[in-house]
């Protein structure tokens, strides 16, 4: 079959910008690149955190295989800033992983208007503010790969997910209509659709996490999806596949289905 993306299989001499690289998921994908040899642009809030990384893998008097960029991706400006400041260091940039996530528990009967918002501002605006800054020069070059962090979370309505859920189903449909408006120009789309993974986020839950993994097998699982050339990359599958049947009930079975395994 044929892949939907052209494969990413060797990263040697390649540029990947990792926006949401300080922790968790994305620590561990900047980790598994510079293990296969690319050079990593590393960007998030945590000026700290991204400086550790390069620290760790960074030699003097050797071009950096970890160049520090640090951001709210909530500005606009300083977004499109780090990307010409990275431009102007590396010449080309071959890759972009959105991965920045804020996740609180909500339900309707406690419903903020800041925290549907301030998800809202990170999750989604800020992948809009990083494609307003990648996308001109990859469409130019007719090159490229734009890769996004959704949630099975996004896959249909699920207690506990009021503020987080909407977004995640929007970088869904964002990346299957940037998938439709850019392959034929050459540009890979892809969208990793992750289950639980130990992370400082899914650390905030008070309920069993089932088939939870790290986030090196995380990575590993993205970079196999890469490598295949996939668009979809969803993990760990023995969990996956359960939360894409779900999608497929219709709402008089869907919603007394998910009363019963929740028990919300």
């Amino acid at each position: 079959m044929k892949p939907f993306n052209p494969p990413l299989a060797d990263w040697h001499g390649k540029t990947a910008w990792i926006v949401g690289a300080s922790s968790g998921i994305g620590r561990a994908t900047v980790l598994a690149l510079l293990a296969r040899g690319a050079r990593v642009a590393v960007s998030a809030r945590n000026r700290e955190a991204l400086e550790e990384l390069a620290a760790m893998h960074n030699d003097t008097g050797r071009p950096p295989s970890v160049i520090v960029l640090p951001l709210d991706v909530r500005d606009a400006a300083a977004v499109a800033e780090a990307h010409a400041r990275l431009q102007a260091i590396v010449g080309r940039i071959d890759f972009v992983l959105y991965n920045v996530a804020t996740y609180d528990a909500m339900r309707a009967d406690a419903f903020a208007l800041d925290a549907m918002l301030a998800h809202q501002q990170i999750n989604y605006v800020g992948a809009l503010h990083v494609l307003a800054a990648v996308l001109p020069d990859f469409v130019a070059r007719g090159a490229g790969h734009v890769s996004i962090t959704g949630s099975v979370a996004g896959f249909r309505g699920l207690p506990q997910s009021l503020a987080y859920g909407p977004t995640k189903a929007a970088l869904t449909n964002l990346a299957e209509v940037l998938y439709i408006d850019l392959h034929a120009r050459g540009i890979g789309v892809s969208l990793v659709q992750p289950g639980f993974v130990q992370t400082l986020l899914t650390a905030k839950n008070d309920f069993r996490m089932p088939a939870l993994i790290t986030p090196a097998e995380a990575a590993e699982a993205m970079l196999d999806g890469w490598r295949r050339g996939a668009f979809e990359i969803h993990f760990p599958r023995r969990f996956t596949f359960w939360m894409k049947l779900m999608r497929l009930l219709p709402y008089r079975l869907y919603f007394p289905a998910v009363a019963r395994f929740t028990g919300l």
